[in-house]
């Protein structure tokens, strides 16, 4: 029987004690708590690392201060474009969605793709058509509303530019993306991923949290990790994916594989941001490159809910 664990993470960037209220820095700690011990109780209960992930990530997905979900920032139409993956180790088999409108938890549509249909990544349209088909919640636009998001875009618009979740201005860079890994105690690995991308996002613009491989990856005989940053740099480094490579082909351990892609190989393209790992040995890191990173993990031994560096 393994030790469960998990990792969560609420997107990094440059998070600033200095620049966060007393109030604001004690929501999202209570909220990346709540997220955190919904996953680990399905845990400790006995049950998956697809459950665990699927309820940490959906509990995020549901926060207003996290950029998926009911939090997902505005495109260049003034509208919420989600994406979402997840990754079972047990087999590889895994489930993306991009470019969705009005599905209330993306992680879960990810997740009917991979368990319920023959593919592995749908797209607009023809995706929340599948999610109809299965039942899943939808809501209304006015769901995802909120003052704060709105403040964004027109900041955005009025500067005809593309930011990253929370910044109006871009040297104050947040990837707001959300993501959990975990592995139950039959040593099954799972890893999951959702974001409403960038604000003010044009031509159906996708960036690496949908990507199997770039900001999703589990496999039983590595690791499981998801991603925060700026994913066109994630997605030509196939940041996921490469680190499970470092660890099944040149025999490194998880910290030395992510210190290898997150401080060097990204860092050399000025690819900003961080991720969350864990290995089939429920070892747990959390690098990232970026000023600071919203992060929880908990096992047996440790928990621990962190902000900045």
């Amino acid at each position: 029987m393994n030790k469960p664990g998990i990792a969560i993470h609420g997107g990094a960037g440059t998070i600033l004690r200095s620049s966060m209220t007393a109030e604001k820095e004690r929501q999202y700690t209570n909220a990346l708590s709540e997220a955190l011990h919904a996953g680990y109780d399905i845990l400790q209960k006995g049950g998956s690392a697809l459950d665990a992930i699927e309820a940490a990530v959906s509990s995020m997905e549901d926060c207003p201060l996290f950029n998926a979900g009911k939090g997902s920032v505005y495109n260049y139409a003034g509208k919420h474009e989600m994406d979402a993956s997840i990754m079972w180790g047990k087999d590889i088999s895994a489930g993306a969605v991009t470019l969705i409108r009005n599905v209330k938890n993306p992680v879960a549509l990810a997740r009917a793709v991979m368990e319920k249909s023959e593919h592995v990544f749908l797209c607009g349209e023809g995706a929340e058509e599948f999610a109809k088909k299965i039942n899943l919640p939808f809501e209304l636009d006015t769901y995802f509303d909120s003052e704060f998001r709105l403040a964004q875009w027109h900041e955005a618009q009025k500067a005809d530019g593309t930011f990253l979740d929370h910044n109006v201005n871009v040297s104050d860079k947040k990837f707001g993306t959300v993501g959990a890994v975990a592995i139950d105690i039959d040593g099954n690995l799972a890893a999951a991923t959702s974001t409403g991308g960038m604000t003010n996002k044009r031509f159906g613009r996708v960036g690496d949290s949908p990507i199997i491989g770039a900001g999703t990856y589990a496999n039983n005989k590595t690791c499981a990790i998801s991603c925060t940053g700026h994913g066109e740099l994630f997605i030509r480094s196939v940041v996921a994916y490469d680190i499970s490579c470092l660890i099944e082909y040149k025999g490194l351990s998880l910290a030395e594989a992510c210190h290898e892609v997150v401080m060097k190989k990204l860092v050399a393209i000025q690819g900003e941001g961080g991720l969350i790992a864990i290995d089939k040995n429920g070892n747990i890191e959390m690098p990232f490159n970026s000023e600071g990173m919203y992060r929880a993990m908990k096992n047996q031994d440790t928990e621990l809910i962190a902000i900045y560096k």
